[in-house]
């Protein structure tokens, strides 16, 4: 096979995975068995069962089953409404006793137990006092309960809650650790631009952006989902490795920021560990994302200039 033909067929196999990766994550809560998914992959179930292993380096029973236990981790954790059994339910598990097995077996915990220790929040425990004076200090939960600007954090920010319009995104995945690679993210926008520039896809009403798909407090590195992305008309086309997909848009709190490359994390943490708990708002199931809104090589002192956003609901 030539270089040409070996490069078209990669590509090719890129569309077919982006489609039901992309399908697994946008229905999680539904029957997601192998025929189906190897009919969204054009492949026959024996040959794409094997696929996606290789693609994904894990197979697909167990790649549906984490997603779904994370999901259900994180709902445990801010969604206080729902009872165990309807957080199982609602992440496509059969029955509460199934969850509870496969729950215990991957983190060693109950259900219950998992939801008192609210685990999947926040790493640093260095905030948890900071947290609870805040808590205890607001009598009416809610955004304007205390200032947004978190004068206690080591990165303060000023938070707005605002809605995002839906848009549409070619994007790129990465699947693996990420954090702190400053050039994987440059590698990656590359390729994307390599693709867009071309198409006429770069004018000045274009949005620069990455999603983060996964919580990394709870998703080993190796298999943390990025894809960094550009809106693009309704109508474009996939191309092999870029896919397209929707922004679903929706409500999301939003931090202006302007960094250097070793201070990412650090709003990131603010947001969700400091403002969050006090908000009044619960995170749901969007991808978080990152609006970029400069070139950091044109920038006096190589800052990025950033909108964060973290998509939250009310409690």
């Amino acid at each position: 096979m030539t270089a040409t033909a070996s490069e078209a067929t990669r590509h090719e196999y890129a569309a077919r995975m982006n489609r039901v990766v992309d399908h697994i994550q946008s229905h999680l809560a539904e029957p997601l068995n192998l025929e189906r998914l190897a009919a969204i992959a054009c492949f026959s179930p024996f040959h794409f069962h094997r696929l996606f292993s290789a693609w994904m380096g894990e197979t697909l029973q167990a790649h549906v089953q984490r997603l779904r236990l994370e999901r259900a981790a994180k709902l445990l954790s801010f969604d206080r409404r729902k009872t165990i059994t309807e957080v199982a339910l609602d992440c496509g598990f059969s029955s509460s006793s199934a969850f509870a097995r496969a729950f215990k077996q991957a983190y060693g915990l109950s259900g219950s137990e998992w939801r008192k220790r609210k685990i999947c929040q926040t790493n640093r425990k260095s905030w948890e006092a900071e947290q609870e004076a805040i808590l205890r200090s607001s009598a009416e939960p809610g955004p304007m309960a205390r200032p947004s600007e978190l004068p206690m954090a080591r990165f303060p920010i000023h938070v707005q809650v605002r809605h995002l319009e839906p848009a549409t995104l070619a994007y790129i995945r990465h699947i693996g650790s990420y954090k702190g690679n400053a050039a994987l993210f440059r590698r990656l926008f590359d390729q994307l631009f390599a693709w867009a520039g071309p198409r006429g896809l770069m004018g000045p009403e274009a949005r620069y952006l990455s999603l983060f798909q996964d919580n990394p407090n709870l998703t080993p590195a190796a298999k943390q989902r990025l894809e960094v992305a550009l809106t693009v008309p309704p109508g474009t086309a996939p191309d092999g490795p870029i896919g397209i997909k929707p922004l679903e848009g929706g409500l999301y709190a939003i931090a202006r920021v302007r960094v250097l490359p070793h201070e990412y994390a650090d709003p990131w943490e603010t947001l969700v560990g400091a403002w969050l708990p006090a908000s009044g708002y619960q995170p749901d199931g969007r991808p978080a994302l990152e609006i970029y809104l400069n070139n950091p090589d044109t920038d006096p002192e190589g800052r990025f200039e950033l909108e964060i956003c973290f998509p939250v609901r009310p409690l």
